[in-house]
C-alpha cells in the first residue's frame, strides 16, 4: 500500500481554494491538477501558492482523464453539478471528496453511494462542522449522559447576507445545524416541519412554503402522495427566514432559526437536559463550548434552581477543514469510509432537507421520513 496519493481539486472559488491550501500542505498528498472554468482563477492560485509547472491547470474536467496515476478528486463546485461530476469521477476510478450537499436529490445521493461501494471507492462529504473540535467534544459530553435526560435542542444561524439567488435559506444554512444535532444525538429525525417567509425575492412580505431553484424532480423520503418538488423557481420566491422543527425517534425535538437578512449574526446551538445545557457558540472566541450545570428542585409548590455552575470546556487545537482533508487521505489509503461524514451521512442530510422542503411548500405540515433511526 502506497502512503502517497495524487489529488485534483475541482473548483477553486471561495471554498475550493481552502481545500487546495490544505491538500498542498498535506505530506501524503501530491496535488497534480486543478480544474476551474475561470482562467483568471487558475492564474491567481498558481501565483498565490507558487504551484509547480508540473501541476495541470485546466478549465476542462475531461483533461483529468489524461493525468496519470490520479487517485482522487476534491469537488467544490455548485451543488447542481455534483451528481454528474461525482458519478463520472467514480466511474473513472477516482475516490471523491465532495463539498456539501452531496447532491440536491436523495435518489441521486443513494445511487452515488452504491456506485462507490460497487467500485470499492471512498465517497466522502465535506461536512466541516462535524470535524470541529467543539462538535467532537460536544458529542462525547452528550453521549456520556452528562446532561441527564435530554429535553430539547435549539439553534440559531443568522447574518446579513450573502443572499443566495439559487436556493432558499433552508438549503443554504440548515444542513450545518442538522448535521450537528444528528451527530450529538446519534439519531436521524423521523418527522420534520418547516415554515418560511419571503421578503427580498418574492411577492412582498408574506409567508410561503419555498423550495430550491436547483432541485429537479426530487424523490421524497415520505409518503407516496408527495413525490416531487418543482424544478422551477417558485412564484412565491425564496424564503429569507425559515423555522424548522426536527423530531427524533425518542421524541427529542430540535428547533432551528435561519435567516440571512438579520444583522445580529449568530452561530449558536444548544441541547437542554435535566442536569444542564450544552452550548456551542461559534461566535465566542474565548468559550465556544460551554457546559451550564443547573437543575430545578421542588420545594412545596415552588421550583428552585440548584447546582448551578458554568464550565468552559477545553478543546483540541486544529482547523476543521484540515481534519476533513486528513480524514479523506486516511480513508483513501486504508480504503475505509469515514464514519463521521461518509456519502451515506450526506445522503441522510439531503433526505432531511428534501422532506423539510415539502413541509415548507405545504405551510408547515409534518413530513415523516422513512429511513433508519440510528446513524
Amino acid at each position: 500500500m502506497t502512503n502517497q496519493i495524487k489529488i485534483a481539486v475541482i473548483g477553486v472559488g471561495r471554498w475550493g481554494v481552502h481545500l487546495l491550501r490544505n491538500f498542498l500542505a498535506h505530506p501524503q498528498v501530491d496535488v497534480v491538477a486543478v480544474v476551474d472554468p475561470h482562467p483568471e482563477r487558475l492564474a491567481a492560485i498558481k501565483q498565490q501558492f507558487n504551484l509547480d509547472n508540473n501541476v495541470v491547470l485546466t478549465t476542462q474536467w475531461e483533461d483529468l482523464k489524461k493525468v496519470p496515476g490520479l487517485t482522487g478528486v476534491a469537488i467544490a463546485t455548485p451543488a447542481t453539478t455534483h451528481y454528474a461530476l461525482i458519478k463520472d469521477a467514480l466511474q473513472q476510478g477516482y475516490h471523491v471528496l465532495a463539498e456539501k450537499p452531496l447532491t440536491l436529490n436523495p435518489a441521486e445521493c443513494r445511487e452515488l453511494c452504491h456506485l462507490a461501494e460497487q467500485h470499492h471507492l471512498i465517497l466522502m462529504v465535506d461536512h466541516t462542522y462535524l470535524f470541529h473540535p467543539a462538535v467532537e467534544r460536544g458529542k462525547t459530553v452528550v453521549q456520556a449522559g452528562k446532561l441527564g435526560d435530554l429535553r430539547y435542542g435549539y439553534a440559531t444561524r443568522t447574518h446579513l447576507g450573502p443572499v443566495r439567488q439559487d436556493v432558499d435559506a433552508l438549503w443554504d444554512l440548515a444542513i450545518h445545524d442538522i448535521a450537528i444535532f444528528n451527530a450529538w444525538l446519534g439519531q436521524i429525525p423521523v418527522k420534520v416541519q418547516a415554515t418560511g417567509t419571503v421578503w427580498l425575492q418574492g411577492e412582498g412580505s408574506r409567508e410561503w412554503g419555498v423550495g430550491s431553484r436547483e432541485m429537479t424532480h426530487l424523490p421524497l423520503p415520505s409518503t407516496d402522495a408527495i413525490n416531487r418538488v418543482s424544478s422551477h423557481s417558485p412564484s412565491q420566491g425564496l424564503a429569507d427566514l425559515v423555522w424548522l422543527t426536527l423530531t427524533y425517534p425518542d421524541g427529542f425535538q430540535a428547533y432551528i432559526h435561519l435567516c440571512w437578512l438579520n444583522p445580529d449574526k449568530q452561530r449558536r446551538l444548544g441541547i437542554v437536559g435535566s442536569l444542564g445545557s450544552l452550548i456551542f457558540d461559534e461566535m465566542s472566541q474565548s468559550s465556544p463550548l460551554t457546559l451550564l450545570h443547573g437543575e430545578l428542585k421542588q420545594q412545596g409548590n415552588q421550583f428552585i434552581p440548584v447546582n448551578q455552575k458554568q464550565v468552559v470546556l477545553e478543546l483540541e487545537p486544529g482547523e476543521p477543514l484540515e481534519r476533513v482533508c486528513s480524514t479523506f487521505v486516511v480513508s483513501v489509503l486504508n480504503n475505509t469510509p469515514s464514519e463521521v461524514s461518509s456519502g451515506w451521512v450526506g445522503t441522510h442530510l439531503v433526505e432531511i432537507l428534501a422532506a423539510l422542503t415539502v413541509s415548507l411548500e405545504q405551510g408547515g405540515k409534518p413530513v415523516f421520513l422513512n429511513n433508519c433511526s440510528q446513524i
